[in-house]
């Protein structure tokens, strides 16, 4: 009889480590694998829809005004 040979494994998208397929959560943008070690962490992208998004924001505000107090 043959051996079977199934690998019910993912590569988390996030930190690169693999993980049981059923032990994890799809990125919140594009549904790549996240492990759920990362998912504790409070992780939701993967490092290509993270680094998407860094691009995207826009720069913040500066106030123009002087400080009072300085």
């Amino acid at each position: 009889m043959t051996e079977l040979r199934e690998h019910d494994a993912m590569t988390c998208r996030a930190c690169g480590r693999e993980e049981r397929a059923s032990e994890g959560y799809p990125c919140a943008d594009c549904g790549t694998f996240i492990c759920l070690i990362c998912n504790f962490r409070g992780v939701m992208l993967c490092r290509a829809c993270s680094a998407k998004r860094a691009e995207q924001a826009p720069e913040p505000a500066v106030d123009p005004t002087p400080d009072p107090a300085a």
